[in-house]
């Protein structure tokens, strides 16, 4: 191994190291404010800590339109985050030993996972569309883009008031919880972890490039699986802490409303693109992460509503089985294309 690719495989770790300490920083701080400010608990989960733990895939994004000219580092982030914000299901699963874990959080998940379907699947048919020269744009942006912009508003409008309608109490009081940390403090420790995952989401995609050219690997390939797992690691993080401490329901609306916040992404990141409609600009094999996705996403769908219990080889339930199946399958694709 060269030192030229030893020195970018350690700037690839310096990255993980990095989102890794202040995602859950950002998250935990971000969650005292909600606490300090009365916020709504389910608020909290799918828009608070989702937004929170998908700023990587934000700065991320724009960093790879805006400086690094790499639209597929970009697009693989987005599609490639919402996978794996898929499969980190299959770990929280492992962790609930008692039973399974789409047993015991309220089927009102299945409103965010099927607003994410259908945010998906509009990228997804888009980027089909561009493909074949039949997309729609103006002023350089896409036709999809405010369509996506519409749809999420619609989705948190939806979510918020069956939220509303079925509020569950939280079993903590706002005067004991975080009781020894001070709003004041709160705000620092958010805004300097905030500033060091805006730093690192930044950096992200020239080392991904750098790291693309030297191993010989498309930008697809580095997008979807390297730079996605580097900018998810928040959402694993922060949903296995909230599993540990009971709040599994906090863990489920991270993880769908990040996915419903990674396509909103995908339009910001469009607007920042200005060579023309992004999806228009980058590789089709994209399709396979976004169709993955949406098998995943139907999935946890039927886990909701069918609430297996049963385990196989005493390890997880056969939803968890599935996705973990899906993961292998979009990774030896992508692998397969990226390798060429």
């Amino acid at each position: 191994m060269t030192l030229a690719v030893l020195g970018i495989w350690l700037a690839f770790a310096a990255c993980l190291a990095l989102v890794g300490v202040a995602g859950p920083v950002l998250s935990r701080n971000g969650d005292v404010l909600a606490v300090k400010l009365n916020l709504s608990g389910s608020w909290v989960g799918l828009i608070l800590v989702a937004s929170i733990t998908s700023l990587p895939e934000l700065t991320t994004g724009i960093s790879a339109v805006s400086f690094a000219n790499a639209p597929d580092t970009a697009v693989g982030d987005i599609f490639g985050s919402c996978v794996f914000n898929l499969a980190i299901l299959i770990v929280l699963d492992f962790m609930l030993r008692e039973e399974s874990v789409y047993r015991r959080v309220r089927q009102g998940h299945i409103l965010s996972a099927a607003f994410g379907i259908m945010l998906i699947g509009l990228a997804a048919l888009s980027l089909v569309l561009h493909g074949q020269g039949m997309g729609f744009s103006a002023f350089g942006i896409g036709g999809y883009t405010p369509i996506m912009f519409l749809l999420y508003a619609l989705g948190v409008r939806a979510v918020f008031t069956y939220e509303k309608a079925n509020q569950e109490q939280r079993v903590e009081t706002v005067e004991s919880l975080y009781s020894d940390i001070s709003l004041a403090q709160a705000i620092r420790s958010y805004a300097i972890a905030g500033a060091l995952i805006v730093a690192t989401g930044t950096a992200l995609p020239f080392v991904a490039v750098k790291l693309a050219a030297l191993m010989g690997w498309q930008q697809t390939f580095v997008g979807t699986l390297f730079v996605a797992a580097v900018t998810s690691l928040p959402e694993l993080i922060v949903s296995a802490v909230a599993v540990r401490i009971g709040a599994v329901d906090m863990a489920i609306a991270n993880l769908l409303g990040s996915n419903m916040f990674n396509i909103l992404i995908l339009g910001i990141d469009d607007l920042f693109y200005r060579q023309g409609p992004i999806l228009s600009h980058v590789s089709p094999i994209h399709i396979i992460s976004a169709l993955s996705c949406m098998v995943m996403s139907g999935l946890v769908i039927a886990g909701l509503l069918y609430r297996p219990q049963g385990r196989l080889f005493r390890t997880v339930g056969w939803i968890s089985f599935g996705l973990f199946t899906m993961y292998l399958l979009n990774s030896y694709v992508l692998y397969l294309h990226g390798a060429r």
